[in-house]
């Protein structure tokens, strides 16, 4: 087994290869027995730096509440979009580092999220019982991602040509390299955002570029596919990184995106995080540059 580039950080939740809202309403009284009513206007004020995880199973709770209906909705303005994506990754990542919460937390929660949220909060679980913190923060750079438009037209072309359901390509593009966002070779020697080794490269990349996104989508595809995919999703998963908890990390995150295309939004604002034995560290765009 080798560690994708992602899970050695851990955003919660971590190749191929192994081998606060305001709103006010206005109400207009015009002549007598009528009243108008104007839609609510909402005026979003964003904190300043990264968001911050509740430090109690209820804060956490109505944090995960509040950002997942935000990336749920397709009227969520982008910046607003961003900062929910990254509200509801250090949420599960808090939860996912106090297992004993997660009971406490998800029955907090409306029932409608419940199987959301522990699924989410189970796959971080899974990814960070795979790794021990660094002792020293990698030799990385971070990039900002490709558009999510433009990645979801990968994912979904190369599930056009090959047959392999896009969700999990996108999965597997979370965990690795956080959507591209990594850039360096991880310690196996994993390259590119989908952290193929060469010689796994050779067989799969057919003649393209291991460190483009559409390319390094095609390759995956093809190497899933090759394993099983799409009617064996956990046999070609264990091929691509051979452990039974990166299988069951992935298909937690790609099953959430095929019951809900929404929560790809979700996912694509989720940040570099880096373990160490004195606590997380944020690897924000512009590290190592």
């Amino acid at each position: 087994m080798r560690l994708p580039a992602a899970l050695l950080v851990l955003a919660v939740l971590s190749g191929a290869c192994s081998s606060g809202d305001d709103e006010a309403t206005t109400t207009t009284t015009l002549p007598p027995t009528t009243t108008t009513t104007l839609p609510p206007t909402t005026t979003t004020t964003l904190p300043p730096g990264p968001p911050l995880a509740a430090d109690d199973p209820a804060g956490l709770a109505a944090q995960i509440a509040a950002a997942e209906a935000a990336v749920r909705d397709p009227a969520t303005p982008p910046a607003v979009l961003e900062r929910a994506g990254h509200e509801q990754q250090v949420a599960y990542r808090a939860v996912a580092a106090k297992p004993e919460w997660i009971d406490d937390v998800v029955g907090r929660l409306p029932a409608s999220l419940a199987a959301t949220a522990r699924a989410n909060i189970t796959a971080g679980v899974e990814l960070r019982a795979l790794t021990k913190p660094g002792t020293a923060l990698p030799p990385w750079r971070i990039v900002p991602p490709a558009p999510t438009e433009e990645l979801l037209g990968y994912y979904k072309d190369a599930e056009r040509q090959i047959g392999v359901p896009w969700q999990y390509l996108a999965a597997i593009h979370l965990v690795e390299t956080r959507m591209g966002r990594i850039r360096g070779t991880s310690t196996a020697g994993a390259q590119g955002p989908m952290q193929f080794l060469p010689s796994t490269w050779e067989q799969y990349g057919a003649g393209g570029d291991i460190n483009s996104n559409r390319d390094a989508m095609l390759a995956a595809a093809r190497l899933l596919k090759r394993n099983g995919a799409p009617g064996n999703m956990a046999n070609a998963l264990f091929n691509y990184n051979r452990s039974q908890r990166y299988v069951r990390a992935v298909t937690a995150y790609a099953e959430e995106m095929r019951a809900d295309e929404r929560a790809y939004y979700g996912y694509y604002h989720w940040q570099v995080y880096y373990r160490l034995p004195d606590g997380d560290r944020l690897l924000a765009v512009g590290y190592g540059a």
